[in-house]
């Protein structure tokens, strides 16, 4: 199988050969469950596509129309989202804690959205960004040393679980597969 050879110094993922079938295992068994969620009796929701990209700037339209905050103004946006995630009611919210610096977290956020997006009826997922001091609370309580990390609250703002130690991508979206799955609104027999 041929890997992604372009690695940086600075990227933040870790594959050992030994993990690469378990890895196949685990990632194909997290790609079935997220096609399983994403299932919707709307057909509208089933072709959501949460970016438009512009293929001469290979950019999303939606990234272009927003201007760059600082920290200060990210920190306070994000907590906002927080607390009307909390307050919307939904069964749960997800906290993802990331980097900007960190390629594995960048490379995870049009997946995360169109998960919120399939999910938008039980589901809130708050971006929260691990540099920022004024996060520094939430990564004590909830003993983020690692990014990508997500972080399942129930509607009570209770945690309840998160992902493991990030090693692969498959391993992060395997390790959000099973935190949607603890929490996901059983509908009838599926």
């Amino acid at each position: 199988m041929n890997q992604n050879t372009n690695k940086g110094p600075n990227d933040c993922t870790f594959e050992a050969p030994w993990l690469f079938k378990s890895m196949q295992i685990v990632g194909s068994v997290a790609f079935k469950f997220i096609n399983s969620v994403s299932k919707s009796s709307h057909p509208w929701m089933n072709n959501f596509k949460p970016f438009h990209s512009n293929p001469e700037t290979n950019q999303s339209k939606v990234l272009k129309t927003k201007r760059s905050l600082n920290p200060e103004e990210q920190g306070e946006a994000e907590h906002r989202a927080f607390a009307s995630a909390l307050a919307s009611g939904k069964e749960a919210t997800v906290l993802e804690f990331y980097s900007p610096k960190c390629r594995l977290c960048n490379s995870l956020l049009n997946f995360v959205l169109e998960i919120e997006g399939r999910n938008s009826d039980w589901l809130n997922i708050v971006m929260v960004d691990a540099e920022n001091e004024k996060w520094l609370p939430e990564l004590l309580h909830y003993d983020i040393r690692y990014v990508p990390c997500f972080v399942l609250l129930d509607k009570k703002g209770r945690a309840l679980a998160k992902t493991g130690v990030p090693s692969s991508r498959l391993h992060v979206i395997a390790g959000l597969s099973h935190l949607l799955k603890m929490k996901r609104p059983q509908k009838g027999n599926s």
